[in-house]
């Protein structure tokens, strides 16, 4: 990689964390991308200069990963990673002009998400609620993670980041930092409060130190709980509700949603919960709700 690319895409980088906000998931993943990208240019194209770029070698890289066997998502998300990048780098003068104008992404495969059941769900909560019978503090503050992450539909980077001052018990709303830098206010009901004023009594005294900082959910060395820890008590929690799908915290926000409208909430108000910028985004789970609906009826209707 040449200096100058090298130091265009440092540059970028430090646009996506001060300019728009993005989360370190988000700006690691864009940053991979286009390394990729990078080196397929120089590797494949004989190309250093991201000047002498042009659609036909945007094209070339995305018909390589498709080859390659790469998901049609993975493609469509690096695609968005070269458009941005290239359009920035053509407004703020470092190329002469955009070559990914005309760069078209594949479509996203229209898979619904899995979701479990109302019944499983519980079934979850309630593994987690007996597990935590013994007070360990790990055990405590699992069966508090998985309660919120289900009550209020928050993604496990929103819940990591979350400090003890966010959570208003006496309310029962949650205050959350989204995607982009955009608060928003999330309610959640006495189930997750039991588990949450449990997890604080009981169990973060027992792993808080001095490094603990105003975190709400800590590790067992007392520091800010890192999302892998959480996806990893969800997953081994659900292996404990028979039949139910193998899903992670996400799954989790997902079956939220899902049953939120299955209740017969407002499709704005769940959009205003999950944080989700379109209402398109949302309105995937109105299929999810409906193709659950048409299983059911023909599981019991004698006539279906």
């Amino acid at each position: 990689m040449s200096q100058s690319t090298e130091q265009t895409l440092a540059a970028f980088e430090r646009h996506l964390r001060s300019e728009r906000g993005r989360s370190e998931h988000t700006t690691r993943a864009y940053l991979s991308d286009l390394r990729g990208l990078v080196d397929f240019l120089e590797t494949d194209c004989g190309i250093t200069d991201l000047a002498d770029v042009g659609l036909r070698e945007l094209r070339g890289w995305l018909a390589a990963q498709a080859e390659s066997g790469a998901a049609r998502s993975t493609i469509a998300r690096r695609s968005a990673a070269a458009r941005t990048f290239l359009g920035w780098a053509a407004r703020t003068g470092r190329i002469d002009h955009d070559p990914s104008l005309r760069l078209a992404a594949p479509k996203r495969a229209g898979h619904l998400p899995e979701v479990l059941r109302q019944s499983d769900a519980t079934a979850l909560m309630d593994i987690a609620a007996v597990a935590s019978d013994d007070q360990d503090s790990m055990h405590l503050r699992d069966r508090a993670a998985l309660e919120l992450l289900y009550a209020s539909g928050i993604r496990v980077g929103e819940l990591t980041a979350l400090d003890i001052d966010d959570l208003d018990l006496g309310r029962g709303v949650v205050r959350v930092m989204g995607k982009g830098g955009k608060e928003r206010t999330v309610p959640f009901g006495a189930p997750a409060r039991e588990a949450v004023v449990a997890w604080l009594t009981l169990g973060r005294p027992q792993v808080a130190g001095e490094g603990s900082g105003p975190a709400l959910l800590l590790g067992r060395r007392g520091r800010r709980v890192d999302p892998r820890q959480i996806r990893a008590a969800v997953h081994t929690l659900l292996e404990h509700v028979p039949n139910a799908p193998d899903l992670g915290p996400h799954g989790l926000r997902h079956s939220a949603a899902t049953h939120l409208l299955e209740g017969g909430a407002d499709l704005r108000l769940v959009q205003e919960l999950l944080g989700h910028a379109s209402l398109a985004t949302t309105q995937i789970y109105t299929h999810v709700s409906v193709d659950r609906l048409k299983q059911s009826y023909r599981q019991a209707h004698p006539r279906a």
